[in-house]
């Protein structure tokens, strides 16, 4: 069902759970800015982590308009099969948060955009695997020095290309993550959207459903506008635009 008239969008949003984190000031004003960029574009961000009691996260799945997976530590490979291989900070609590929110969102046909572990996560929960390390590739942690960055090349035609639609400059994005998505890890049904060199070869840099349903993810940060091609704007509007329409099957 759309949301309802003169209602906005309301965009369930995954975070860390900050109990016990070292920089809590920090992590929140991280986890502030994804809530900032859904508000930008006229969405109703719903934060959500894994100690939102059970009925209340029952309650705002059954009631989002859309799903944001956002970033934070590595998933389980245990979920794709694999022994860990370089995996850290890993958060079964969260795994679970966001399986639980995929599914939900895929039966109900909601949009879904992923950010860095919330590209990795779509690509897990849809059936693929991720790359669990890659040297020379992340950058410093947020708001502890200068982003590490890259170019991407962004493939014309799809979701992402119409969005960003890339000149003759090279497309030039931050870098805040070790692991990633090569093309024999991409699940069935998605495909790659945006590409970058790296020490393990070519990456997924993002990655979509390719139907009319919007499903997308982004291994960059673009909430973090200060390292971030203002084109990136494009996505979140046209994400929580999607989200004020009605649902598409999946």
């Amino acid at each position: 069902m759309p949301a309802d008239a003169g209602r906005a969008p309301r965009i369930v949003v995954t975070l860390a759970d900050l109990t016990d984190h070292p920089d809590p000031e920090r992590a929140a004003r991280r986890a502030g800015l994804y809530l900032d960029a859904v508000r930008r574009h006229g969405g109703d961000p719903v934060p959500v982590d894994a100690g939102t009691p059970p009925e209340a996260l029952a309650d705002v799945l059954a009631g989002m308009d859309g799903l944001l997976l956002t970033g934070g530590g590595d998933i389980d490979p245990a979920r794709y099969g694999r022994p860990n291989e370089g995996s850290r900070d890993i958060d079964g609590a969260r795994d679970a948060l966001e399986a639980q929110a995929w599914e939900v969102a895929y039966e109900r046909g909601v949009p879904v955009l992923g950010i860095c572990r919330g590209l990795q996560a779509i690509n897990v929960f849809a059936g693929g695997s991720l790359l669990q390390h890659v040297d020379g590739h992340e950058g410093p942690s947020w708001g502890t020095g200068e982003p590490a960055t890259h170019p991407i090349d962004v493939v014309p035609g799809t979701r992402l290309g119409d969005l960003l639609a890339p000149g003759v400059e090279p497309v030039v994005v931050n870098a805040y993550h070790h692991q990633g998505v090569r093309a024999d890890d991409l699940a069935p049904g998605l495909v790659a959207s945006a590409w970058a060199k790296s020490s393990a070869g070519p990456l997924v840099e993002a990655l979509e459903i390719p139907t009319a349903r919007f499903v997308v993810g982004i291994q960059c940060h673009p909430e973090r506008t200060d390292s971030t091609p203002s084109a990136f704007e494009n996505v979140f509007d046209a994400f929580v635009r999607s989200a004020g329409e009605p649902a598409r099957a999946p």
